[in-house]
C-alpha cells in the first residue's frame, strides 16, 4: 500500500474523473457518445469505489491494463520496440488466448475495479472475436491502439459498441507518418478519421514524440487540423531506443519538463480535445506506473508483464487469475526495488534497466 504522504490511488482515481469530465466535454455535440460517456462516468465511480475498498485491505489494484491480444502485425514500422523484443511476428503463433479467454479476463478486471483496458498488439484489428468480446463489457473502456489500415471492417462495431475508442497511430504530417508507416498509412489515417467523424463515432490519435517532432506534434496548427477531422483526444507516447543509435531520438529531461508546460497550456486555450501523456509526469507519482502501480500488461499468451517494454513474466492468466497476476512476485520485487525511481533515457525505465529486472526474475524463479 502507497505510504500516507502520497496516495496513488486517490490521486490516479481523481485523474480518471478529470479525464472522464474532459471526454464528456468534447462529445457535447455528439448526444449518443454524450450519454454512453455519461454512463461510463457512472461507472466509473463504481469501479474506484472497489478499488478503495481493496486499498483499504493494503491491496493496491490499478486503473489501468494493456492487453496485447495478438503478435501479428501487418506492418513493420520503423524502430518498433515490440518486434525487437520479438513480440510482435509475422507468423500466427502456436498458442494465442482466445476470444472467451480474453472476456474472462475483462470481467475479471471489471470485477477488480480496473476503468480502462488498453487494447494493443501487434495489430488488435486483426482480433475481431476479442474486439467484439471486450465490446461486451460496457462497463469498462477500451482504447484499441491501431495502425488503421483494417478500420473499414470495423465502423459497425464501433457504432455498435460505444466502449470501443479506436486510437490511431500517426506521426505527425504525410511524409513522417509514411516514413516511419509505410507508404500510403497517412492517406489511408485521414480516410478513416472522415469516415469516423461522419459516422459520430469517437476517436482518438496517438503519436509517438521524439526529440525531432516534439514540437511539430505540440503546436497548435497540427492538433487543430487533427480536432478539426473530429479527433477528440490525442496520446503522446514518448519513444523508447530499441539501439543504442536511435538514444539520440528519445526525449531528454528539459523535452519532458516542455511536454508537462504544453499540455498545461493546450489543457486550458485549447480543450476540444484530451491531451494525455505516456508515461507522464512520473516525479508527481513517485516514479514509474508500471508492475501494477498504476499499470500492467498481459501479453497475447497470457503472460502477466510488468509493462509491453519489459516483456518479463512469472505469472500466467491461463493458470491463474488476475487478481494473483496483479499480486505477481515479480511485480512485487520490481516494486519493493527503486527500478521504477531510477532515472532513465526515453519512455520507459524498465526497457532501459532491463538487467535488474532480469535479475529479480531469475532471483524469484530460483526461490521456487
Amino acid at each position: 500500500m502507497e505510504n500516507k504522504e502520497f496516495n496513488l490511488q486517490e490521486y490516479m482515481s481523481k485523474n480518471i474523473e478529470g479525464l472522464v469530465k474532459g471526454i464528456i466535454k468534447t462529445t457535447l455535440k455528439n448526444p449518443k457518445e454524450s450519454l454512453f460517456m455519461m454512463k461510463f462516468a457512472s461507472n466509473s465511480k463504481k469501479l474506484a469505489k472497489i478499488r478503495k475498498e481493496y486499498e483499504d485491505k493494503g491491496e493496491h489494484i490499478p486503473p489501468f491494463l494493456i492487453a496485447s491480444i495478438t503478435s501479428l502485425c501487418n506492418l513493420h514500422c520503423a524502430g518498433c520496440y515490440s518486434r525487437t523484443n520479438n513480440a510482435t511476428v509475422d507468423a500466427k503463433p502456436v498458442k494465442q488466448l482466445s476470444g472467451l479467454e480474453w472476456k474472462k479476463i475483462f470481467n475479471e478486471a471489471k470485477n477488480l475495479g480496473i476503468n480502462f483496458i488498453l487494447l494493443a498488439g501487434g495489430e488488435p484489428l486483426i482480433r475481431a472475436d476479442v474486439i467484439k468480446a471486450a465490446g461486451e463489457v460496457s462497463e469498462i473502456m477500451f482504447p484499441i491502439f491501431t495502425n488503421g489500415i483494417f478500420m473499414d471492417e470495423y465502423f459497425k462495431i464501433f457504432s455498435k459498441y460505444r466502449n470501443l475508442v479506436p486510437i490511431m497511430s500517426i506521426e505527425g504530417d504525410k511524409n513522417n507518418t509514411d516514413k516511419r508507416r509505410g507508404e500510403g498509412v497517412y492517406d489511408k489515417l485521414i480516410s478513416n478519421m472522415n469516415e469516423l467523424k461522419k459516422k459520430g463515432i469517437i476517436f482518438g490519435a496517438s503519436i509517438t514524440v521524439t526529440k525531432e517532432n516534439i514540437e511539430e506534434v505540440t503546436s497548435v496548427d497540427y492538433l487543430t487540423k487533427l480536432a478539426e477531422k473530429g479527433c477528440k483526444g490525442v496520446i503522446f507516447v514518448e519513444f523508447v531506443p530499441v539501439t543504442d543509435e536511435a538514444k539520440e531520438l528519445a526525449p531528454d529531461e528539459e523535452n519532458r519538463e516542455y511536454l508537462l508546460n504544453r499540455f498545461k497550456d493546450l489543457r486550458e486555450t485549447h480543450d476540444e480535445m484530451v491531451y494525455i501523456a505516456f508515461p507522464g509526469d512520473e516525479k508527481n507519482l513517485g516514479g514509474c506506473v508500471s508492475a501494477g502501480r498504476g499499470f500492467f500488461h498481459i501479453n497475447s499468451h497470457g503472460g502477466a508483464e510488468p509493462c509491453p517494454f519489459s516483456p518479463y513474466s512469472d505469472i500466467n492468466v491461463i493458470n491463474t487469475s488476475l487478481y494473483e497476476a496483479i499480486n505477481s512476485p515479480l511485480f512485487k520485487a520490481i516494486k519493493e526495488s527503486e527500478a521504477l525511481k531510477e532515472n532513465h533515457v526515453g519512455g520507459c525505465v524498465l526497457y532501459e534497466k532491463k538487467d535488474i529486472v532480469e535479475t529479480l526474475l531469475l532471483k524469484n524463479n530460483s526461490n521456487i
